[in-house]
């Protein structure tokens, strides 16, 4: 597609002399002063606005004003005779990409009309960028509908447009970092930068540098200054995961920024004030941390002004199937294969195992069956036994556990029996070899607890 320029200019010869020299490469449309290029850019949309500065009536600035107020806005050049260094500075301020001096060098006026149709393709990239952002880590974009998560959510949303500081608890897998993506990107931070920092990763003093940053010199091999992660979020949100393991020092350090929100770089002694949004997360009780003496109380205050504690899977059980649809899907896309599902029986099995490392384990447990299976549906069959031994959802103990007492001998003759039909791949007569029983003893059991047949009807 040809890019379209708009020449704004009250003397004729130039207007059209540069139509001429244009045209060959642009679609050219003239105006002869600031209303005419109103009326123009209000009924078509344009790449490039060239306009003169001084014009009968409305100055060019007002046509800068005028084009960049547009939603699809084009880049725009100023040009005048008058070619001061107030004017360009004016020119600037108001959003012009670079400024031309009468008469017009035509070769100079291609190079910066080429230069702003990339500037410009650049910023809807940009926007682009920003807009698929926004749906990925939107409140949207958080897979479930259970009570404990739409909870969560509802405190998110709540919290975002503030400054307070986020404390994000929850064992791992649970989605921290997820949740404090969808909190800057829902709040007024969503066009600042959101740097997340995993501290466990990172020695005591390469955490402090990558933090902070670091004066030249400040340290052996410091050869050049570094800009650390706060300053890198200046106007956004800095993430800190597992903030329970940072050192004693570290933590002096950040108290320190949240009370003055200042920071010092390693190895400098001149405070760089910041505007960042804190949040932290851990998957550790910084309550119990801070009595053992590990952790600082008065920072755990200072971080702990919201807290948001996110479920572990097994609480959320009606969510596994949300969650499963999706990965599958993703994976599936993600690798060119067709879409895998999940018989009804592979689908009650994994809703009830407990999933003890949450979405990250189910995400890899999709990853996994997609690369595999190659599409088609996924049986019971087909499920590694570890996710077979899963009591019902509401039957484990807390945090998952399995309860202590022994299981009645029903409740064992029910297991032995169902582990016998998935052996069999639900051969009945299969499934009453392997238990030592009668067809007739195993379709009586199957009788009386028709919830464990697996077999096709």
């Amino acid at each position: 597609m040809v890019p379209s320029v708009l020449i704004v200019d009250d003397e004729k010869h130039t207007r059209e002399g540069l139509q001429q020299a244009l045209s060959e490469n642009y679609d050219v449309s003239l105006a002869a002063n600031a209303d005419e290029a109103f009326n123009l850019l209000d009924a078509q949309p344009f790449d490039v606005v060239v306009t003169d500065l001084r014009m009968p009536g409305k100055s060019g600035l007002k046509v800068i004003d005028k084009a960049l107020a547009l939603p699809n806005r084009p880049a725009v050049l100023m040009m005048t005779a008058y070619g001061n260094i107030e004017t360009a500075v004016e020119a600037m301020k108001r959003g012009a990409v670079d400024f031309l001096t009468k008469p017009v060098n035509i070769e100079r006026l291609e190079v910066l009309i080429q230069r702003a149709l990339k500037t410009k393709t650049l910023e809807v990239e940009v926007k682009q960028l920003h807009e698929r952002l926004d749906e990925k880590f939107s409140f949207e974009g958080i897979i479930g509908s259970s009570p404990r998560l739409r909870e969560v959510i509802d405190r998110v949303k709540l919290v975002a447009p503030s400054r307070a500081t986020i404390l994000i608890e929850g064992e791992s897998g649970t989605g921290k970092e997820l949740i404090a993506q969808a909190l800057h990107q829902s709040g007024p931070r969503s066009r600042a930068p959101f740097v997340a920092v995993h501290c466990a990763s990172l020695s005591e003093n390469l955490l402090e540098s990558e933090l902070f940053g670091h004066e030249r010199g400040a340290f052996t091999g410091a050869t050049e200054r570094r800009i650390g992660r706060f300053e890198s979020a200046d106007g956004g949100t800095l993430f800190l995961d597992e903030i329970g393991e940072i050192s004693a020092s570290t933590q002096v350090k950040l108290l320190r920024f949240l009370e003055t929100r200042a920071i010092e770089r390693v190895g400098g002694s001149k405070p760089i004030t910041l505007d960042v949004r804190l949040a932290a997360a851990t998957n550790r009780n910084l309550e119990q941390l801070v009595k053992e003496g590990k952790f600082r109380e008065d920072l755990f205050f200072r971080l702990n002004v919201v807290r948001i504690v996110l479920p572990p899977l097994r609480e959320r059980a009606e969510d596994v199937p949300l969650l499963l649809k999706h990965y599958l899907r993703l994976f599936s896309e993600e690798n060119k294969l067709p879409l895998l599902t999940l018989e009804p029986g592979a689908l009650r099995t994994l809703q009830a195992y407990p999933w003890p490392g949450n979405i990250r384990e189910l995400r890899n447990f999709c990853e996994n069956a997609v690369v595999l299976h190659h599409g088609g549906a996924l049986t019971e069959y087909d499920l590694d036994p570890k996710y077979r031994g899963a009591p019902a959802p509401g039957g484990a103990a807390a945090g998952g556990a399995v309860p202590a007492n022994p299981l009645s001998v029903e409740e064992n003759e029910k297991r032995l029996l169902r582990e016998a039909l998935i052996k069999a791949r639900g051969n009945r007569t299969k499934a009453a070899d392997l238990m030592g029983i009668s067809r007739r003893t195993l379709h009586r059991k199957l009788a009386e607890w028709p919830e464990l047949d697996v077999t096709d009807k």
